[in-house]
């Protein structure tokens, strides 16, 4: 029952990713088309990065990561307490987080200069200073949405969580067609969308916990002891989540001091985005609570078997991914992007970041899968040590490495400091015993997951050699549909031949997903 159900919580998740993913294509194809790599692309992605690199502490990241173990705890024990626990927490991180943003925003002239040190002197640096300060509170609407989608998550309701950010890409997408249609400013109209979906999402996901039977009525914030315990856990994985951000901190640095660099990471970054928010999210969301409910109640044999089918769900899927980003990186930025105001330098620009991002697609993914080994067991401060050193690792390699080889030393230092940190989280979880260990279906079925993905990506260069003449033509995109269909064939084809996988699995876990509703 445990791989079924876990299966079927995978695709519910991975599905709503995957529609908010998608929304999120149409809003980069329409503002490549619009607006392009200038610098209003530039002074945007580096506002909206603000508010994105702090809800990695207070939303889905640190904070989170020890508020979710806490809460199944004593939701299975006792559900008022739980509520009680959960609105303590809730009201202090909106007492917080109103304080900071209006600290940030005051300070916007600082962090900007931070983070983009190359738009100094330039009109992308007044323009990020006030897309910034916009744009900031976003980080109270998400981080409290994160919260409640927490405690969803928490109860098995994976639904109406996953399905929230498709309101914040609806938001940008209605934004961009009305500056057009109204002749609005496009930067700013965009920087004001922000808000307008953080609001939105909160709304959503607070009448989904009230349905569920949570009533998180205003409560004057109070430091109870309970959530001094709450901190004392999250302070590592803040701090951890703090060097995470230091990381693309270091990238946009990098890439700041060459036109139009931020906006090819950034295009590039959405793409390789797509399989990682449906495999990783997904597992990393469903894979938390269940571990923690299952080494709270001693039952190690399920454990291992929820972290061996999160993994093996995660590689079926990011294996192939990964290849067919590196093999196709360039006919996927020239028939989803060059149109427009974005041109075929862009191209290549942002085809070459995605290649390199690519390889390290499946390290991005696993980092979610073993992560929570540690945050079920309340162990944050092992992944903050671990994330210390791929965050030297990352700096070392981006600075080090971008007299030679420019902006793209910024997507090689992300991608190695991914292997880095994986390799260490896998290395650590070895003392925590067979919870923590792959079982012998997930250590048979890797090799062959490995070898239909290798047999995949040499069809998929063998037909894009052959639809070469259309990929760049007039019938581009039904050429990329028709690679991508050999890319699909070939892998689900041979892989089921050599037994990687059952088609029935996923089949099932689609199935129940859509009967899900909740």
């Amino acid at each position: 029952m445990t791989p079924i159900r876990l299966m079927r919580s995978f695709a519910t998740v991975g599905g709503w990713t995957l529609a908010s993913r998608i929304l999120g294509f149409v809003r980069d194809i329409v503002m490549a088309s619009y607006l392009g790599a200038g610098a209003v692309t530039d002074a945007f992605n580096a506002a909206f990065s603000l508010p994105n690199m702090f809800r990695r502490f207070f939303a889905e990241g640190a904070f989170n990561l020890a508020f979710v173990p806490m809460f199944t705890k004593k939701n299975t024990v006792d559900k008022a307490e739980a509520e009680a626990f959960a609105r303590d927490a809730y009201w202090l991180m909106a007492s917080f987080l109103i304080g900071f943003s209006i600290l940030a925003m005051a300070a916007m002239p600082l962090l900007v200069w931070v983070i983009v040190p190359g738009f100094a002197g330039s009109e992308r640096f007044d323009m990020a200073v006030l897309f910034g300060r916009i744009a900031f509170p976003y980080i109270l609407f998400i981080s409290l949405t994160a919260l409640l989608s927490g405690m969803l998550n928490a109860t098995g309701r994976f639904a109406t969580a996953a399905a929230a950010p498709v309101l914040l890409n609806a938001a940008f997408i209605a934004s961009l067609f009305l500056a057009a249609y109204f002749d609005w400013p496009m930067g700013l109209t965009l920087a004001w969308a922000v808000p307008v979906g953080g609001v939105a999402q909160l709304a959503v996901v607070w009448f989904a916990v009230r349905r569920a039977g949570f009533a998180m009525r205003f409560r004057r914030p109070r430091l109870t002891p309970e959530l001094k315990r709450l901190l004392i856990i999250a302070a590592p994985a803040v701090l951890a989540g703090g060097v995470m951000q230091i990381n693309l901190i270091v990238g946009r640095q990098v890439a700041s001091f060459t036109e139009s660099a931020v906006s090819w990471l950034y295009y590039a970054d959405r793409l390789y985005q797509l399989p990682l928010g449906v495999v990783g999210i997904a597992v990393g969301v469903v894979l938390l609570p269940e571990l923690s409910r299952r080494l709270r109640e001693g039952e190690t044999e399920r454990a291992r078997d929820a972290f061996s089918r999160g993994m093996e769900f995660s590689l079926a899927l990011t294996l192939p991914a990964s290849v067919a980003l590196v093999v196709i990186a360039h006919p996927l930025i020239s028939v989803l992007f060059e149109r427009g105001a974005f041109t075929r330098v862009d191209t290549d620009a942002t085809a070459l970041a995605l290649a390199i991002y690519g390889l390290g697609l499946p390290a991005f993914v696993l980092h979610k899968v073993l992560q929570p080994l540690y945050y079920a067991r309340e162990d944050t401060r092992s992944p903050f040590r671990y994330a210390l050193n791929s965050m030297v690792v990352n700096a070392v390699l981006a600075f080090g490495l971008m007299p030679f080889i420019g902006f793209t030393a910024a997507a090689w230092g992300t991608t190695l400091a991914a292997w880095a940190m994986v390799f260490q989280l896998w290395y650590g979880a070895r003392p925590m015993g067979e919870a923590a260990q792959p079982d012998a279906r997930m250590r048979d079925r890797f090799w062959r997951l490995a070898l239909a993905s290798a047999f995949m990506g040499l069809c998929l260069w063998l037909a894009g050699q052959a639809l070469a003449p259309m990929l760049y033509g007039p019938a581009r995109m039904l050429a990329l549909l028709m690679l991508i269909t050999v890319g699909i064939v070939s892998y689900f084809g041979f892989g089921a031949l050599i037994r990687a996988f059952r088609l029935s699995d996923f089949r099932e876990a689609m199935r129940r997903g859509q009967k899900k509703t909740g």
